[in-house]
């Protein structure tokens, strides 16, 4: 303690603004006298001794009128809560077990308390040594003792720490002291999870704990941001182990730290800096910091929201806000060992939960319950009513209502929310919708399609999910687009500009070929090729090879050879190419909606999507979208979208108007997967398509009141209920899997097949019309040409011929050369024009072999 005022000196010789420290009471009360002295500011913050609760740290008054020491953590209410938790269990004896490390005077106040309701306390002391105080009890009790002291036992207090309560009961249970009807009741403010599942696994009977708790935002900026400060993920992420790991003091000092720096702030904003001074504590003669009282003033007037929640001071320097929470096991067999919440406490509002012990048997014959229910399809739906006679519901939530019902015996009532809403927490922090029935009590329990909420969960009870949640996105199936001209979509534009450049290109070429070859032929006397000698002739050749229809003439040369293997090699590639390519675009103008996953939706800015306002879908995206944290920034393009306007933009008021939005065309509503699978499934044009992400493990529960015994009742038979398959059959009822409309037709590739329909086609049909048009167009010009050009020719008698003549001198000049003369086909190629225009006396004169 000395060592800690002289540590304290140093500080103040060096010049500080204000003294924040994590002790004890003693050593707390040596810097309170220093501080005060020095008009320094201090900000103690209580340190737990031993893991062992905490009890009350009383500092010694100063003489001074202001006193510097503010106690930034809360004073201890262990008291108070532990007084209403053994007056609402209506306890009139019971034992509290302590350590030699808790402060027995604490009690007090309890004590007289307990004392003026007429309570039978007991105290015992806990030695270090655990096995021997029970070893000591066999030894110094005789039985008649040993029985009344096993039946104090059956209602106990442990203010010990976490490990010394858990040897405690593991002693008793083994020393058959503990009985299935003991009821544990374990006081401390910091117990991790991992240590209140020990205990409770530890215990034989039922298992209460009390411990402390912090408040979170929803926001997640607000949970790491505080005051323009960043708090690292693992401190404001309630799903980081780290943030349990860390005692209670050591959240109090960051949040001391906090405040100490947001004073420092509005200090210097408002110009009243003091200027620090070096002050040594040592000299009697010292005065005190002039701008102490200013700074401590400063202080007190702060208000933040840290790791601890909200944090001011009073007048007598405490913080007063601190909340509990009181968790505990049921007394059912199957759900023994699950450990919930059973209450709150907190220093404002008290309690808010029950803590009574309710048994209940095995079913609730003779009940009748106030049933609340928001209409959604296919969860909760009117049916058709008789005149007269009360609201008729269906759907199936209300089936499984229907089990239960009859399962466990009981009736029930059955009206609609009055504002149609879920429930949603309010800025007054109420709750409205159907979860504001159930707070107020004017309900017994709640069915819809509600989900379970960590939010919800902590002012009403939840049964087990009787069915999974997801959000999906229901969105307009794409209209199917008809191109006539798909068979040119293999190839883009430029491969069939290079195609039909190289039909005529190598036409000409072979052209060109033949004619060469023509000329050797004739200049040595050999037979000429075969091949046509025009160029429309070589480009037709080309053209039919490509069409692999083959080719009319028979290739000698060489070159000719290399041009035409080439020219197959390359129509072949072609070919098997495009052939490959057609089947691919026929199969991807099959495949599903370019959006698949939330990624794509978010990626595309064609069409608009939202989702209802102030619902837990609007909720879900709003955190993940504003989460600074999030990696994805999937999330954050959603939410900008989604939050346009405050929502007035892109989102809807209600499930159903959302639906038709949908049907619409161009809007994408995102919603709970089963009740959009269940509008598209039902829809009359089947025009709409369900797209699903399983974007969360929560599911749909029955709510109940905060502490209700039926919850235990619901949760086992619906278990039961999934166990028989009696709630596959009720999902089958509602979501067939052949229903009217086929929600896999647009969102998965056909895997077996699909014939192709006339669209596909209709451009070679467009084809193969033109072509057979353009060769009636030409043929009927042909025949309008040949007609003309026999009009203008010579008169009739000038244009006979004696063709009996021209045929007789031709097989005699065939005849006189079979043996060494070979008539060339151009030199005797006469068109029936040219025959036309002879003269009817004129005759062929004989031609040599030389040409002469």
């Amino acid at each position: 303690m000395i060592q800690l005022s002289y540590a304290a000196c140093d500080l103040m010789t060096l010049g500080i603004l204000a003294l924040v420290t994590s002790t004890g009471c003693a050593s707390a009360n040596a810097l309170q006298s220093l501080t005060d002295a020095m008009h320094i500011p201090h900000l103690f913050v209580q340190r737990n001794t031993g893991g062992s609760p905490r009890t009350a740290c009383h500092l010694n008054p100063s003489l001074e009128e202001e006193e510097y020491t503010l106690a930034a953590r809360p004073p201890v209410r262990l008291n108070d809560v532990m007084l209403k938790l053994v007056t609402e269990l209506r306890w009139q004896k019971f034992i509290v077990f302590y350590d030699s490390d808790y402060d027995i005077r604490g009690l007090q106040g309890f004590l007289d308390q307990a004392s003026r309701l007429g309570l039978d306390v007991s105290l015992q002391k806990v030695d270090r040594n655990i096995s021997r105080v029970f070893a000591n009890l066999f030894t110094t009790m005789k039985t008649e003792e040993l029985n009344r002291y096993r039946d104090t036992l059956r209602r106990a207090i442990l203010l010990l720490s976490p490990r010394g309560a858990q040897t405690f009961i593991n002693e008793a249970v083994e020393t058959n002291l503990a009985s299935k009807d003991s009821h544990w009741v374990y006081v401390n403010e910091e117990i991790t999870d991992n240590e209140i599942l020990e205990l409770v696994h530890s215990a034989l009977g039922r298992m209460t704990v009390i411990r402390q708790i912090f408040p979170l935002s929803k926001d997640n900026n607000q949970r790491c941001m505080r005051n323009n400060h960043r708090i690292s993920s693992l401190l404001c992420d309630p799903q980081e182990g780290y943030l349990q790991m860390l005692q209670v003091s050591n959240l109090y000092l960051y949040d001391s730290v906090l405040m100490l720096a947001n004073a420092f702030h509005r200090k210097l904003e408002d110009r009243k800096w003091h200027s620090m001074a070096s002050l040594n504590c040592m000299r009697k003669s010292t005065k005190p910091w002039n701008g102490g009282r200013s700074m401590l003033e400063t202080i007190k007037k702060g208000h933040i929201t840290g790791l601890t929640g909200v944090m001011e001071f009073r007048e007598d320097g405490a913080n007063p806000y601190v909340q509990f929470e009181i968790l505990g096991t049921s007394y059912s067999e199957t759900f023994g060992k699950d450990v919930r919440r059973l209450a709150t406490w907190d220093s404002e509002k008290g309690l808010n939960g029950s803590l009574q012990e309710r048994r209940l048997g095995s079913d609730l014959q003779g009940l009748t319950l106030k049933v609340v229910t928001v209409l959604e399809e296919p969860f909760v739906m009117v049916a058709e009513n008789i005149l007269g006679q009360p609201k008729r519901y269906k759907g199936f939530s209300i089936d499984v209502l229907d089990a239960l019902a009859k399962n466990l015996g009981f009736k029930y009532e059955i009206y609609q929310a009055p504002d149609g809403k879920y429930g949603h927490q309010l800025q007054n922090g109420s709750w409205n919708g159907m979860i504001g029935e159930l707070i107020n009590k004017r309900a017994d329990l709640a069915i819809s399609a509600i989900t379970i909420t960590p939010e919800r969960e902590s002012v009403v009870d939840f049964s087990k999910r009787y069915m999974d949640y997801s959000v999906g996105i229901l969105i307009k199936k794409p209209e199917e687009k008809i191109n006539i001209f798909s068979l040119f979509a293999p190839f883009d534009f430029a491969v069939w500009a290079c195609i039909a450049a190289a039909i005529p290109i190598v036409g000409v070429l072979i052209f060109v070929l033949n004619r060469i070859q023509a000329v050797r032929a004739q200049n040595a006397s050999q037979p000429s090729p075969s091949a046509s000698s025009t160029l429309h002739s070589a480009i037709w050749v080309v053209y039919g090879a490509f069409v692999q229809q083959g080719g009319e003439s028979t290739v000698n040369s060489v070159a000719m050879r290399i041009v035409m293997g080439s020219w197959w090699l390359f129509t072949l590639i072609v070919c098997s190419s495009y052939t490959a390519n057609l089947a691919a675009f026929l199969t991807v103008s099959r495949m599903d909606n370019p959006i698949r996953t939330f990624q794509d939706l978010s990626k595309q800015m064609d069409i608009s999507y939202g989702t209802v306002r102030d619902s837990a879908v609007y909720e879900y995206f709003k955190a993940k979208g504003t989460n600074p944290l999030e990696q994805d920034n999937t999330f954050a393009e959603l939410w900008r979208t989604i939050s346009k306007n405050n929502g007035a933009d892109n989102c809807v008021s209600n499930p159903s108007e959302g639906i038709r939005k949908a049907k619409k065309g161009n809007y994408a509503f995102l919603w709970d997967v089963t009740v959009v699978e269940y509008a598209a499934l039902t829809d009359d044009e089947c025009s709409v398509t369900v797209i699903g992400n399983s974007i969360s493990s929560k599911g749909y529960g029955i709510a109940l009141q905060h502490g209700s015994p039926y919850r235990d009742l619901f949760s086992q038979r619906i278990l039961e209920l999934q166990e028989s398959g009696d709630l596959d059959v009720l999902k089958q009822k509602w979501w067939p899997r052949m229903g009217r409309c086929d929600l896999n037709s647009h969102t998965n590739a056909q895997t077996d097949g699909k014939a192709l329909k006339l669209h596909s086609f209709a451009g070679v049909f467009c084809i193969l019309a033109i072509g057979l048009l353009l060769a009636c167009l030409v043929a009927a010009l042909e025949l309008w040409w040949n007609s003309n050009r026999c009009h203008q020719e010579t008169p009739k008698e000038d244009k006979e011929v004696n063709l009996e003549q021209v045929h007789r001198r031709m097989n005699s000049l065939i005849d006189e050369d079979i043996a060494h003369k070979q008539i060339s086909p151009a030199s005797i190629e006469i068109s029936a024009l040219e025959i036309g225009g002879m003269q009817p006396a004129q005759t062929l004169e004989p031609t040599n072999a030389k040409g002469e």
